[in-house]
């Protein structure tokens, strides 16, 4: 069910990964088709708030035309930070499905910042988004 929208993330995290960023990727999803895709640009745009769950939550209200996305799914491969999740709980997402935690900087560590009404689930195709995060820090350490 959540495997063929994570496999998206998963691509628009290799394009952040192409472009030397940390590879994060997110779609957004309503009525079982993809409304947005991102990934991370905070390098490209020199901009940190330009995390792959920012411009796909942006890129799916104007979508829209709404900033609500109250039937969305926001799929990404890596748990959202707390500006990410403020993000998701403006936004009134109806689903958070990740595929890996981050211990560091993912919002779970801060409690439950997600709307009350939104659904998270988390462990979607782990293995292949932390394969994406070691392969981007191993070139790092290179």
């Amino acid at each position: 069910m959540h495997e063929p929208y994570m496999r998206e993330a998963l691509k628009q995290a290799r394009y952040a990964l192409a472009e030397d960023e940390i590879p994060i990727g997110a779609v957004v999803v309503l009525n079982q088709q993809i409304i947005a895709r991102a990934y991370n640009q905070t390098e490209r745009l020199r901009d940190v708030t330009a995390h792959a769950e920012m411009l796909a939550l942006t890129a799916a209200a104007n979508a829209l035309g709404n900033k609500y996305l109250t039937d969305c799914t926001l799929y990404v491969t890596v748990e959202p930070c707390v500006m990410c999740a403020g993000a998701t709980f403006w936004s009134q997402a109806r689903r958070v499905v990740y595929g890996i935690g981050e211990d560091k900087h993912g919002f779970q560590r801060h409690g439950r910042l997600l709307h009350p009404r939104t659904e998270l689930v988390s462990g979607v195709l782990a293995e292949d988004c932390a394969a994406l995060m070691r392969e981007f820090f191993a070139r790092k350490r290179k």
